[in-house]
């Protein structure tokens, strides 16, 4: 069994460079996994399933290309995905947290922003966004006023980046040893701090790792498990 896992690829019309990477990531390395796992953050924004553009449907054509079964978890960016974006791409959305199992043992995914806990002004942002109240609100606005709206949120979310303490934004220890004992598993992987590491701590005096990937730039870094030891391994997005 050779799993893949990858994260915060934050695809946008606007970085060629990306989207270009991507592809030739799926037709290489992860051609090779018999399990890719996207933890989120796929694109830096979706509007909405029926946003039709040629860009968006060159990834849904990409992932459905890829022979071996493709999961996807949503992210603080892309958590409006649907079913019909993932019946298109042939693709299983996860729900987060899942526990999974792997050659180096059971594993906890994430996407990761749920252990960011001190960073209270984000948590109540998400709460109200990933409400039903307002994904049913904003679904039901057209598609231009939608844009408008996630261009608003994106430039508030810059200005919180740029104001907020480094680590505010990580995650908290303690919400890392709270999931991990409450999934019961010793191995954790997520993104979202685009801080890729592989950290050891103890749960419940148990050896633990904390696996995070890494954000896609000129490189990123992914997860492979093919045996008993994980290893994070170095891509080159731009060639």
């Amino acid at each position: 069994m050779k799993q893949m896992f990858i994260s915060d690829l934050h695809l946008d019309p606007g970085l060629e460079y990306l989207h270009e990477g991507f592809l030739r990531f799926l037709q290489t390395e992860a051609s090779s996994a018999d399990h890719l796992y996207i933890l989120g953050d796929l694109f830096e924004v979706w509007l909405g399933d029926d946003h039709d553009t040629k860009f968006n449907h060159s990834i849904i054509n990409a992932l459905k290309e890829v022979k071996n079964p493709v999961f996807l978890m949503h992210g603080n960016r892309d958590f409006l995905i649907g079913d019909a974006f993932c019946k298109a791409a042939e693709v299983a959305l996860l729900e987060e947290p899942s526990v999974i199992e792997t050659p180096a043992g059971a594993a906890l995914l994430l996407h990761g922003d749920t252990l960011c806990t001190r960073d209270l002004a984000y948590m109540d942002a998400r709460k109200t966004l990933r409400s039903a109240e307002f994904q049913n609100d904003f679904l039901g606005k057209p598609l231009s006023e939608r844009d408008a709206i996630a261009r608003q949120l994106r430039g508030a979310s810059k200005s919180h980046t740029r104001e907020t303490a480094a680590d505010i934004m990580d995650v908290t220890t303690e919400e890392v040893v709270n999931a991990l004992a409450d999934a019961g598993v010793s191995i954790m992987i997520h993104g979202h701090t685009h801080r890729p590491a592989a950290h050891r701590l103890r749960v419940n005096e148990n050896d633990a790792t904390r696996y995070v990937l890494g954000d896609w730039g000129e490189t990123m870094q992914y997860l492979l498990i093919e045996d008993e030891t994980p290893r994070l391994l170095t891509y080159s997005v731009r060639v």
